[in-house]
């Protein structure tokens, strides 16, 4: 029997890292080309594999999708997974996501990292308006999405009543990886792609709490109230 060893990189669909002797063909070509040397088919060749063509809205939303600059904003519990985003383990630097700026006027993201008390609504809601147009709103754990555990009147119940908010994380705290995926779901929400819900994915449409109303939204008769 014969045992043969392969590499696992082999094996993937991904390129092959290039050898230095396909750099230097390549050095060489651009070298060519500088000159005027490249005619016909060549030329057309070099052009084909260095040209990339898109639209001017495309360009845009995938530049402003990758420069998300986030104020730099704890709330609760939940900004110390934040913290750990920008550290050498997870590095958002990967997504362009690792800029915390110290001024909302230089931020273009809020991450509502933990639970929003009543007092602090106003502030939030101050730091947001002096943020950069476009901006987005994550709210990062249970606490900021619904209210969590503190399910009393000093907590607000979801920051979706005072923010328009972009996207729900969920979790007590959730974990950094979380957070990243909250962030890369975003992205693809900004460049004009974003995921199916839930409820779409899964066609539960109809499950929502206001779901009892539609009935009457769409003409029909409501049920007769029992008391009548």
């Amino acid at each position: 029997m014969e045992v043969r060893r392969e590499k696992l990189r082999d094996l993937s669909p991904l390129d092959q890292p290039s050898g230095p002797e396909e750099l230097r063909v390549r050095q060489l070509r651009a070298r060519d080309m500088l000159r005027g040397d490249l005619e016909g088919e060549d030329l057309q060749e070099y052009v084909e594999e260095r040209l990339l063509t898109t639209t001017l809205d495309r360009a845009q939303k995938w530049a402003r999708s990758n420069a998300m600059w986030p104020a730099t904003f704890g709330l609760a519990c939940c900004a110390i997974e934040m913290m750990a985003m920008v550290s050498a383990r997870y590095d958002t630097a990967r997504f362009g996501a690792e800029v915390f700026r110290a001024s909302p006027r230089q931020a273009d993201m809020l991450i509502l990292s933990g639970r929003v008390s009543t007092k602090m609504v106003p502030v939030i809601r101050r730091v947001y308006d002096q943020m950069l147009e476009p901006k987005w709103v994550l709210a990062m754990g249970a606490c900021s999405s619904s209210g969590g555990m503190f399910a009393n009147y000093a907590v607000v119940q979801g920051a979706d009543k005072f923010l328009p908010v972009d996207v729900h994380i969920p979790g007590c705290p959730p974990r950094t990886e979380a957070l990243i995926y909250g962030i890369l779901k975003l992205q693809r929400q900004i460049q004009g792609n974003p995921d199916l819900g839930w409820r779409r994915r899964y066609q539960a449409e109809g499950t929502e709490e206001w779901a009892r109303d539609l009935p009457v939204a769409t003409g029909a008769t409501p049920p007769a109230d029992s008391d009548a």
